[in-house]
């Protein structure tokens, strides 16, 4: 579905994240499979550098210098999981679990909501600036020349 690049993983090594993720959302088979998709597609439109991962024995993960987002089918539900979401802003009030927490958020989505394609764009690219925020603060400070 995305370009993938010839690795050992993709030359006959175990699969890649992108390919079990690609088998994971297929295997679901219904609505849910077809939200994860649509989430996927929207992780890489609004970053195109973000990496695909497969965690914690069969999580769907995205990371850009640290984890943005991971997404997993429930029951009735597709949950939307930002790691970092109490710190993004949300003026679309896109999230709607985990508001009290202190790291976390997450956008449960059922069958019959209409998925603000946009708001989530802009809600991935915050998480992504922030992750940047955060390497880049805890980078070794650029020592000056000796003169």
């Amino acid at each position: 579905m995305y370009p993938r690049p010839l690795t050992a993983r993709t030359m006959g090594g175990p699969p890649s994240p992108s390919v079990l993720i690609d088998r994971y959302i297929a295997s679901i088979g219904d609505w849910r499979g077809e939200r994860m998709a649509q989430i996927r597609r929207l992780m890489h439109e609004a970053d195109a550098e973000i990496v695909e991962e497969w965690k914690w024995l069969g999580t769907p993960t995205w990371s850009h210098d640290g984890v943005v987002a991971v997404v997993g089918p429930m029951k009735e539900k597709v949950k939307l999981t930002f790691s970092r979401g109490a710190h993004l802003p949300d003026p679309h009030r896109v999230f709607n679990n985990g508001l009290g927490g202190k790291e976390w958020r997450a956008v449960d989505i059922y069958e019959t909501d209409a998925l603000d394609e946009k708001a989530l764009k802009a809600l991935i690219r915050a998480a992504v600036k922030f992750n940047r925020s955060e390497v880049a603060s805890k980078a070794p400070p650029k020592r000056r020349p000796k003169t």
